[in-house]
């Protein structure tokens, strides 16, 4: 009854204080394609990606039943990295959901100038005024859009009946700055900060106390009072922090509590105390660079009681046998702007004792009808006329011959015969399916991704097989950049059969997609092919990631330079994926029309020879 009461009154009491408008709210993951069009449209930076922007805290004037429903402390609001625009996961300021959307709108165009950051946080209100003017004068046509969403803005501020004479203050320079950029240097210093603008871009993350993210770390009472408004550094990346209690803590009487059943995966224990020099301290500061936000815990432990596991390690002897100790190869750091040699080490593996299987009987029919159509590409006989010699005379040839010859004109080679040859295909496929841990998860009620691609490969290699043309199998996955697993389920050498349906039967998922190593290895292989045209089909459900840096841009530059790489020999790609984000990063690393976007994994067994037969017929 207790908990019952309690949790009525916080709802009552938080629906009281809540601001803003949540029934005409706007999304972003209903406008994040939109607005990633609109960003590179506007000329941005290609690999610049759209993300949620976390939540901060700000020392904003609160109203009391805020203060008594314990809101109004946190706020999502828009920031740019060199690398990544944050917005809002959700706008509900203006009570027309049409002027939220367009709020989007204005926050991506603000966005898309280059990421040059104040020089102290003293000078935000002037650095946004300036990029107010220049967002306007690049994109005149967004000037009626702005004046629109400032009106609407300065209707909904607070009162000054509700504020302080200094706040009174701030508010009617902020006012000013909205309606005439570049008429207000700075606010008078007060002990609250103004309430958020939610049309200018916040360049550093705040505390609670107006120090930036990398002051968290700074006692207060040994920093020097200049020390408190450092100007951030621009090549580092903004971290929110945030102490926290050990979620890990056994003090009291209950020793679980259900709902950290749902979030320990977000919460990992580090300790600090590593040495600066180390490996370990190296890798755990890159690991940093890639978070959002950093939970501390006053929480100590005992370094005896420690383990390190990793569990997606299985035994020597059930895992996958390597042909050899592997390959060194490049990975390209977006960051430095070079190519790393020698960084990432590919190593071939096969299943061991793999019973040779036949084709699964549910697939038995499909299998059929791909055979029947892609027998039509097998090589066909055809006559070439007007040879010098051959097995079939053309009469329509020997008779002008014979009037040419009349007139004497007549030729002492004549060209008269037919020769039947047969029409080759000059092609050659290997198709790179994505084996990671994420292939795991289920695809509908009845298969998961795995089954999916396995079906996929089954039904593609049968067609394959049927029209004759050279295609090889491989999957791919990875533990950071010195194991990166090249699965052999078929080579160009190898014979269709039992056997190879055996392999891809055995296939399993694990690890993750370091994907710019798995297409460098590719295109070694399909560079060894003599064919004319050469394609890489790769199959994946999400975007490149590992256990180190390769996240976010780095993984996704890499690869992009990988499939750059690849089209320099004459290879060419094609992504086939489930990832319903896809959509934002791909047209950047394969370019327009070299992707497909599954919206049901399901149907990639009964589309992919679809595909097969389109791109074969385009190259």
């Amino acid at each position: 009854m207790e908990e019952a009461v309690g949790i009525r009154w916080h709802n009552w009491i938080t629906g009281l204080a809540q601001t803003g408008y949540p029934r005409a709210a706007a999304r972003l993951e209903d406008h994040h394609s939109r607005l990633a069009m609109v960003l590179r449209a506007l000329g941005a930076d290609p690999g610049l990606q759209i993300k949620p922007a976390s939540e901060q805290r700000l020392n904003s004037p609160r109203h009391w039943l805020e203060k008594v429903a314990g809101t109004g402390l946190r706020f999502a609001l828009a920031w740019r990295q060199h690398d990544t625009v944050f917005l809002p996961a959700r706008l509900h300021v203006f009570p027309q959901q049409t002027d939220n959307e367009a709020l989007y709108l204005w926050l991506t165009a603000l966005a898309s100038l280059d990421p040059t950051y104040p020089s102290s946080p003293q000078n935000w209100l002037s650095w946004n005024q300036r990029r107010v003017l220049q967002t306007l004068i690049r994109y005149p046509g967004l000037q009626a859009l702005y004046v629109q969403l400032v009106n609407a803005l300065l209707l909904l501020r607070t009162a000054d009946t509700q504020l302080n004479r200094t706040q009174r203050q701030q508010e009617r320079l902020i006012r000013l700055a909205l309606t005439q950029p570049g008429q207000v240097d700075e606010l008078p210093t007060c002990q609250y900060d103004p309430l958020p603008v939610p049309l200018w871009l916040y360049p550093q993350i705040l505390t609670n106390d107006g120090r930036s993210a990398e002051d968290v770390s700074n006692d207060e009472t040994t920093a020097h009072p200049t020390q408190r408004h450092r100007p951030p550094q621009p090549t580092s990346k903004r971290k929110a922090a945030e102490f926290v209690e050990d979620p890990d803590g056994r003090d009291g009487l209950i020793v679980f509590r259900l709902e950290s059943l749902f979030s320990w995966s977000e919460y990992i224990p580090l300790d600090r105390t590593l040495d600066e020099n180390s490996e370990e301290a190296d890798e755990a500061s890159r690991i940093a660079d890639d978070l959002d936000r950093i939970s501390l815990s006053r929480q100590g432990s005992n370094s005896q009681s420690r383990i390190k596991l990793d569990l997606d390690l299985p035994s020597a002897a059930e895992d996958d046998v390597p042909l050899h100790e592997g390959i060194l190869l490049p990975e390209w750091d977006y960051r430095r702007q070079q190519l790393q040699p020698h960084y990432c080490r590919v190593i071939p593996m096969l299943t061991p004792h793999v019973p040779p299987q036949p084709l699964p009987a549910y697939l038995q029919r499909s299998a059929q009808h791909i055979r029947d159509r892609f027998a039509a590409l097998q090589p066909q006989q055809h006559w070439r006329k007007r040879q010098v010699t051959g097995t079939r005379l053309n009469i329509n040839d020997y008779v002008d011959y014979c009037s040419a010859r009349h007139h004497g004109q007549g030729n002492s080679l004549p060209a008269l015969w037919s020769q039947q040859q047969p029409q080759q295909r000059d092609l050659s496929c290997l198709v790179l399916a994505d084996l990671s841990l994420s292939t795991e998860a289920w695809a509908n009620n009845e298969q998961q991704v795995i089954e999916v691609i396995q079906d996929s490969l089954h039904l593609l290699g049968e067609g394959l097989a049927a029209s004759q043309d050279a295609f090889a199998l491989y999957g791919f996955s990875s533990r950071r950049r010195d194991h990166v697993r090249f699965n052999v389920i078929k080579n160009f050498a190898d014979a269709w059969g039992d056997i190879i349906h055996g392999r891809i039967q055995a296939l399993k998922p694990g690890y993750y997609t370091r994907m710019g190593a798995a297409i460098r290895q590719a295109t070694l292989v399909l560079q060894e092919q003599p064919s004319e045209q050469r394609l890489l089909l790769l199959l994946t459900d999400g975007k490149p990631n590992d256990l180190d840096i390769y996240e976010s841009r780095y993984g996704l530059e890499d690869t992009r330079e990988a499939l750059l790489a690849a089209k320099q020999v004459g290879i060419h790609p094609f992504c086939v994926t489930i990832d319903q984000q896809a959509a934002d990063y791909l047209p950047y690393l394969f370019g327009a029309q070299q992707y497909h976007l599954l919206r049901n994994a399901a149907e990639l067994p009964r589309l992919l020879p679809k595909l097969y037969l389109l791109l074969s017929g385009r190259l």
